[in-house]
């Protein structure tokens, strides 16, 4: 026990289940997430539910956020603790799988109602590893293409329409190939999906065979000659930088960081976005409960809440123009047309259904990356 006191000291959050009316939240990310939480969504929780306090506490962003929650259930899966400190995490879509084959995880999506809301894959399938039943999307970032609409009349729907349209204007597409930011990774991995040889449903899902990897010559041959056609940006904010100074007309951005662009005034109002077929990756944040969290009632009331279509629409949307992680659908009755015009004009529910991918499963995510160094040395 005494590792798995150690690690709650450093959190700063007690293993004792005596204080059973406080509801603890873990949740990887920026501080924008903890904020999230202890700012809006804990007080609505609490309003719903006298006496209960719910604490938020934040891991840290990026991947390794998501490392130390999992470390967290390894460490008390190790003491064979009978009631954890934890009853619900928020864990970046690769952990989600790990977590629930070394049995961390509660299956507890078919007890809420708002389970049958979801519709993407990636509450499925996580990185190649099922998860269905084991988690709920907090929110689902992706990826589109973002374009000056003075400078591209038409915009491309399709990776083949943005080949013949770049091939017509030299130095305006621009992207940041695979280093500072995962737009530009993002791009690739979509590239991959639409002009590898193999099976595009394979890199997503698995299993992993290492002659998958031998497919994809040809396509990182034309994707080398079309990036001597394109414009390299110095990361996520760079393409949207150079968006904005009209230094290129189109490159492939996070839809958030977009609208969050736009909303401060960094960008035109009438810029667009454009998700061309047959798709680019984005990645959801999941909710998951522990399957010994000392509250587990609560819990699953709070990822009730959470995933509602209310708070989907308050909280997710209008607060972080994210897009929501339950059909979006079902969140469009709840907000404000201008709000939903916004969000879903460019980029229809549908199209984000079927052409909002995931990327590919860690080993060929790792062997594309790879194989683009040896064939693009930046």
């Amino acid at each position: 026990m005494k590792t798995t006191f150690a690690t709650a000291l450093a959190f700063g959050v007690s293993l004792s289940p005596a204080f059973a009316q406080e509801l603890t939240v873990l949740t990887a990310g920026d501080q924008n997430m903890v904020d999230y939480v202890n700012e809006y969504l804990g007080p609505l929780f609490e309003a719903e539910h006298p006496g209960v306090t719910v604490r938020a506490v934040g891991t840290g962003p990026g991947d390794a956020g998501s490392q130390k929650i999992l470390e967290r259930f390894e460490a008390q899966a190790g003491a064979n603790a009978e009631v954890w400190d934890t009853d619900v995490a928020v864990v970046h879509e690769k952990f989600a799988g790990p977590m629930v084959t070394a049995g961390y995880l509660a299956a507890y999506r078919d007890a809420i109602s708002t389970g049958s809301l979801v519709t993407r894959a990636n509450a499925d399938m996580a990185l190649g590893a099922e998860v269905k039943g084991y988690v709920m999307p907090m929110f689902n970032s992706q990826t589109a293409l973002a374009y000056n609409p003075a400078m591209v009349e038409t915009p491309p729907q399709s990776y083949d329409a943005l080949k013949a349209w770049a091939a017509e204007h030299p130095g305006q597409f621009g992207y940041n190939g695979i280093k500072g930011g995962a737009s530009g990774v993002s791009f690739v991995m979509g590239w991959i999906y639409a002009y590898g040889e193999g099976d595009a449903a394979k890199l997503m899902n698995g299993p992993f065979e290492e002659a998958e990897t031998g497919k994809w010559d040809k396509a990182f041959d034309e994707l080398a000659a079309f990036t001597k056609n394109a414009t390299l940006t110095a990361g996520n904010a760079g393409t949207l930088d150079m968006l904005a100074q009209g230094e290129i007309a189109i490159g492939p951005v996070w839809v958030d960081m977009f609208y969050s662009w736009k909303a401060n005034g960094q960008l035109p109002e009438d810029f667009r976005l454009v998700l061309p077929e047959p798709g680019m990756p984005g990645q959801p944040m999941h909710y998951v409960i522990p399957e010994k969290a000392p509250n587990a009632d609560l819990a699953r009331a709070f990822v009730e809440l959470a995933t509602s279509p209310k708070v989907q629409a308050e909280g997710i949307v209008e607060r972080f123009n994210w897009y929501p992680g339950i059909d979006a659908g079902h969140v469009q009755a709840e907000l404000p047309a201008e709000t939903w015009d916004k969000l879903f004009t460019d980029v229809t529910p549908d199209q984000l259904a079927a052409r909002g991918k995931p990327f590919p499963i860690a080993p060929y995510n790792t062997a594309i990356l790879e194989a683009y160094e040896r064939h693009l040395a930046q």
